[in-house]
């Protein structure tokens, strides 16, 4: 098993006033040679916006964005023709394909909104571009994990990329332990605690820590705390 650890306070930090922003990988204008991606994944970066404030219309071409607002509520338009608001406990996908513009604001004007913005190198390039997004119980549906994202072959309930990565999320007591296993041979899982704090395979982890897995068939973790979420993001480590 090959592990590295992403701790919270080694992230690339970025604040404009209306934007604090927190990047687990090299994005904009935070660059680490070591920190370019895990395999698949390429983007995970933790916003908070300010009330009433946003991204401009902006474009994207071949990747897969995934959207998860944490708390508060995130007003989303695209050139598709998608207008409407996502709300904590609802994830969005865009395949931006062939390319796509759209502009993301917090839809409230009197308070912020955190959100996970995650980027995944898709397996096919210039496909049509595609949106979809769909409310999930991962918030009080507790001691178990609730997969939010998959491929098209096996998205389940879920949403689906064009890619073989698998992301799941879940709300746990103190004390649960639980297994996981890798979705695909040759996947590698990157692990993001979104609150609280848990140990996978002896390491210990805190509030936005990042954990990333490879070259294993399955990995062990237990919640060291009340009510600790995390998210499993299950990927190829060749694409």
């Amino acid at each position: 098993m090959k592990t590295t650890l992403y701790r919270a306070s080694s992230r690339g930090h970025a604040y404009h006033g209306w934007l604090d922003a927190h990047h687990t990988f090299s994005f904009a204008n935070y660059y680490d040679p070591h920190r370019i991606n895990f395999g698949a994944l390429r983007v995970i970066n933790d916003d908070i916006i300010a009330g009433g404030e946003g991204f401009g219309t902006h474009p994207h071409d071949n990747m897969e964005i995934i959207t998860i607002p944490l708390y508060g509520d995130l007003e989303h338009k695209d050139s598709m023709g998608h207008t409407g608001v996502i709300h904590a406990g609802e994830v969005q996908v865009m395949s931006a394909g062939s390319g796509l513009t759209h502009s993301e604001y917090n839809a409230n004007a009197d308070k912020p909104v955190n959100l996970f913005q995650i980027w995944v190198f898709p397996d096919k390039e210039n496909v049509e571009p595609r949106y979809d997004q769909k409310a999930f119980d991962f918030l009080h549906n507790k001691n178990q994990l609730v997969q939010i994202v998959g491929p098209k072959q096996d998205a389940a309930e879920g949403l689906w990329i064009n890619q073989n990565a698998w992301f799941s999320i879940g709300t746990f007591d103190k004390g649960q332990s639980f297994g996981y296993t890798v979705k695909k041979r040759g996947n590698g899982v990157f692990a993001m605690v979104v609150e609280g704090e848990f140990t996978i395979e002896g390491q210990k982890l805190h509030h936005r820590d990042g954990f990333g897995l490879s070259d294993t068939d399955g990995i062990k973790i237990t919640a060291d705390s009340e009510n600790a979420r995390i998210l499993l993001m299950d990927v190829p480590m060749s694409f």
